[in-house]
């Protein structure tokens, strides 16, 4: 399978959800009214907004972990576009998963790629199942670990819920859009926006790492593929905890989208790496024929 695929499996991103009025009703004697105007819903002050969205921070935060559904989908100007599901479980501090992908963002290019395939993660490392076919040829190593401390840029992957409500708090124009059901499931909807430069320094945790050479090229990248910010669209169910995030990336050459579904919040999820005797390090075999980091850099 090919390196591309990783590297846009991990881009974060959202969808924006209309949410509609009721129409009119006819008197007591059955006589027609005249059409009246959809209702406006009941929004919700920015004050208190923020309250929700802070509460249904902590109480993910709190949960560390919960079933996942997550889709993927890019435009075809991006190394053809395509899409990708996830299911499994999710945890957070620390952060880990497992979970199964299909589709096509998988092939990356690659006509071998499988139909599907099972992923751990576990902090840094990333243990994908290979399949029998190339186990084979890896003397019945069927896990491929990948490592985040050893180089290749891969550690976006777990995007927890938690997270990303943080960075939705510092959205200048946070609001609540309205009731609406989502998999069955009463729920309010809320929407934010953030610029690149916002989004970078709301997350100090991973652009605390970068050098100012660093963040300055990581900038002019962005620029130069026309994305403007991040949509992010949350909705909260009536015990305070998210049900849906979709967020929404628009580029130049079209919209990158991950929308992730999540139930069964908590206990802490229990996930554990491949036995040692069925896993080879990518990082390391490169090492052993010459090659460094930045052979997974470059996919």
């Amino acid at each position: 399978m090919g390196m591309t695929a990783w590297k846009r499996a991990g881009v974060s991103l959202a969808a924006v959800v209309v949410v509609t009025g009721v129409a009119g009703c006819q008197d007591g004697d059955g006589a027609k009214k005249a059409a009246e105007a959809p209702a406006k819903p009941r929004l919700q002050t920015h004050e208190a907004v923020t309250k929700v969205i802070q509460a249904a921070y902590k109480k993910t935060s709190d949960a560390k972990s919960a079933k996942v559904r997550m889709t993927v989908t890019m435009p075809a100007a991006m190394d053809g576009g395509g899409t990708m599901e996830m299911t499994g479980v999710q945890g957070w501090n620390p952060g880990v998963m497992d979970i199964t992908m299909k589709g096509s963002l998988m092939a990356a290019g690659d006509p071998d790629a499988p139909e599907q395939m099972r992923m751990i993660v576990l902090g840094d490392a990333m243990y994908m199942d290979m399949g029998a076919e190339k186990a084979a040829e890896m003397d019945g190593k069927r896990w491929m670990k990948l490592d985040q401390s050893k180089g290749g840029g891969l550690g976006q992957m777990n995007q927890d819920p938690a997270q990303q409500l943080a960075l939705l708090l510092e959205s200048p124009n946070l609001k609540h859009v309205g009731a609406e059901k989502v998999n069955g499931v009463e729920t309010q909807h809320y929407k934010g926006t953030l610029s690149f430069e916002q989004m970078l320094d709301a997350n100090k945790a991973k652009s605390a790492t970068l050098s100012k050479k660093e963040r300055e090229k990581l900038i002019a990248n962005v620029e130069k593929i026309g994305m403007k910010g991040y949509d992010t669209d949350v909705w909260v169910d009536a015990a305070g905890y998210p049900v849906r995030m979709v967020v929404d990336m628009t580029t130049a050459v079209g919209t990158v989208q991950i929308k992730g579904d999540y139930t069964d919040y908590g206990p802490k999820a229990t996930v554990q790496a491949p036995p040692a005797k069925d896993t080879y390090d990518l990082a390391d075999m490169l090492k052993g024929i010459g090659m460094g980091p930045d052979a997974l850099r470059a996919g």
